[in-house]
């Protein structure tokens, strides 16, 4: 099959188990026969689900979405500790626990709202240059400083307490940098005991949802007829198109001033905002600027700049 040079836009993957985040970008370059791949927000290994990939020039919109609200499946395992946090580490410590379904909803509640998280040693957080998981896997802990994330919203959705292992099934929405495998464990702290991520499912990133991923091996049949557009990749920012004058502009990376290029229903937008050409090609985004009344280039595409 001949394919395109360079294909653009972002391929909403379900990730299945057993793979990284990274096996899934290496995988998408060789079925697009490209190497400017890259992904938005890294799903461990044994998680399952939505895992947002760009394609060509779409690489640069990742960090919006990499920033977007997510939302989880989570299955917590009370009594058990790992020294990962999940069920792929070493059991570091038992409890004898005997929580109520009861028990468990009163708790969760504790995490909704704003909170501060500890990260695992096993993420992809860089301290002195190093990446914590390359510090754990040579036997080596660090102190890590609390982190604020936001839990918008956490819901038991059932619970098994009648047997042993306890375990909790969870819906989780949250904001960008949670860790859910924290989230588990301080969890288990919360009961009077330990707990430790038994499963995790991302069931959203931002606007994107598993209704819409597909398999690796759906692309592979699929290829350039599973790709999302750029304008899609950014469907939840505002987006307009301006006039030939201004097009030409951008193309050169100019700033505006926010009164002589945002449409009137867009002046008291905080941003950023989609700029499209009359083909509905998305040509840049644009953020405002230190002064509020005016917006700057953030990202030009070189693509739809040279169409």
């Amino acid at each position: 099959m001949v394919r395109p040079a360079n294909v653009h836009g972002l391929v909403v993957i379900d990730k299945p188990a057993g793979i990284t985040s990274h096996d899934v970008v290496s995988r998408c370059r060789k079925i697009f026969g490209q190497r400017q791949v890259g992904h938005a927000g890294t799903l461990d290994p044994d998680a399952t689900g939505v895992l947002l990939v760009g394609l060509g020039d779409a690489t640069r919109l990742l960090r919006y979405l990499s920033e977007s609200i997510k939302s989880y499946r989570a299955t917590v395992c009370f009594g058990t500790a790992t020294d990962t946090l999940d069920a792929a580490g070493v059991v570091t410590e038992t409890v004898d626990m005997h929580v109520t379904d009861l028990q468990i909803r009163h708790a969760t509640q504790q995490f909704e709202g704003e909170i501060l998280q500890v990260p695992p040693m096993v993420s992809a957080i860089k301290i002195g240059g190093k990446r914590l998981h390359e510090l754990a896997r040579e036997g080596i802990e660090i102190a890590r400083e609390a982190r604020p994330v936001s839990i918008y919203r956490i819901e038991v959705e059932a619970t098994q307490c009648a047997a042993q292992p306890q375990t909790a099934t969870m819906f989780v929405e949250c904001s960008s940098g949670t860790y859910i495998r924290t989230l588990a464990a301080d969890l288990g702290v919360a009961l009077g005991g330990v707990a430790h991520l038994e499963s995790l499912r991302r069931l959203s990133v931002g606007a994107f949802g598993e209704h819409e991923s597909r398999s690796l091996d759906e692309i592979a049949d699929l290829t350039i007829a599973a790709v999302l557009s750029p304008l899609e990749a950014v469907r939840s920012m505002p987006h307009f198109e301006p006039s030939a004058e201004q097009l030409a502009k951008i193309c050169n990376g100019s700033t505006f001033s926010s009164s002589e290029f945002l449409p009137v229903t867009l002046f008291d937008h905080p941003g950023p905002f989609a700029v499209r050409n009359a083909r509905g090609d998305l040509v840049a985004v644009y953020e405002r600027r230190d002064d509020p009344r005016g917006v700057k280039p953030a990202v030009v595409l070189a693509h739809a700049v040279a169409q």
